[in-house]
């Protein structure tokens, strides 16, 4: 079985991206993801039109990845596919193209859980990127979800502390709105934030017990301190922009830190992986980075491609699983809310 050849064609469908990827045992051989731009002139996904984007994208999408790949159909050993959590309507597309796909080749079908799938694409083989060793610390943040994680071993992971109302991807794209920056407004804030001073406006730190987030209140003395200075002075914004997006990212930076660091101690685990599309924030990577030198640990930094969503690590979950034999029945269904380790 270790020298087998296994093929696992991927489909990623949880939120805007519709993508597909063929995995050749841990290697990548193809990650084609279809970003829906119809979104931005709402300033956010608009569920219904992203269900309707995956429909038309899913077809040319799959095929792409197989082309790319240079790999036909009949040669797939396994289809694996994201069942949850994300928006209902989208995940549909993909589980019901995925189970058809699957019935009709008379392979294996595997569900796969998406933030699950985020940790796991560390274990991606690629020669820019080190895999963490059992135990680590994964902090896996994304415009949905804001975890910390002991990951003891592929598929044995528990949920140490998790935002309480907002996810910090949120709090980047609502911050970008209060400051009239297009959606989505978190890589712009951090375009913003290398170019000010991360000290000019302080944030107050919501108190939160334990492991868990809490961003609603940041969000909010954001927007407060935005209406009194633009009542003061108009051109307060443009004129303060790169010190803003600065300011803001530190104080999100802050509050990440702050709880790995509580993590660590309470666990005694110094090996830290990161995940998830706020994981490509490059202040998020240099903070990261500097905890290396400043308190002694081992980071894991994914590539770019794997840190948004993409079916590259539900790939290679569904390679993990088709190991183990852990295939799912035909009569599965879809699931929008669905915790690590459920």
């Amino acid at each position: 079985m270790e020298n087998e050849t296994i093929y696992i064609l991927a489909i990623e469908s949880s939120c805007d991206d519709t993508s597909a990827a063929v995995l050749c045992n841990k290697k990548k051989l193809s990650n084609v993801v279809a970003t829906q731009q119809i979104h931005e002139e709402y300033g956010g996904v608009v569920p219904e039109l992203a269900s309707r984007a995956h429909q038309q994208n899913i077809v040319p999408v799959v095929h792409q990845a197989l082309s790319k790949a240079n790999i036909d159909k009949k040669q797939l050993s396994a289809i694996a596919f994201t069942r949850g959590p994300g928006l209902m309507g989208s995940l549909l597309v993909g589980t019901s193209f995925a189970k058809s796909l699957a019935m009709g080749l008379s392979i294996p079908l595997i569900e796969v859980n998406h933030m699950q799938a985020h940790i796991l694409a560390h274990f991606i083989e690629e020669e820019s990127m080190t895999k963490p060793g059992f135990p680590f610390l994964a902090l896996t943040i994304s415009g949905g979800h804001t975890q910390i994680v002991l990951v003891k071993d592929y598929f044995d992971m528990e949920i140490l502390g998790e935002t309480l109302d907002d996810a910090v991807g949120e709090a980047f794209d609502k911050s970008a709105k209060i400051l009239g920056l297009p959606y989505p407004g978190g890589p712009l804030v951090d375009k913003h934030a290398q170019l000010g001073n991360p000290k000019a406006f302080p944030f107050t730190k919501p108190k939160v017990d334990g492991l868990n987030f809490s961003f609603s209140g940041l969000k909010t003395g954001i927007l407060y301190f935005v209406q009194r200075e633009t009542k003061k002075n108009p051109e307060f914004i443009s004129e303060n922009l790169n010190d803003i997006c600065a300011s803001i990212q530190h104080s999100i930076i802050q509050i990440l830190m702050d709880k790995l660091k509580k993590a660590v101690k309470q666990t005694g685990v110094k090996q830290i992986a990161i995940a998830g599309g706020v994981s490509a924030n490059s202040g998020i990577r240099k903070a990261l980075k500097e905890s290396e030198e400043l308190y002694g640990w081992t980071t894991y930094i994914p590539k770019f491609e794997y840190c948004t969503d993409n079916a590259a690590m539900i790939g290679i979950v569904g390679y993990l699983k088709f190991k183990e034999a852990h295939f799912s029945e035909q009569n599965i269904s879809a699931k929008a809310r669905y915790t690590i380790g459920s």
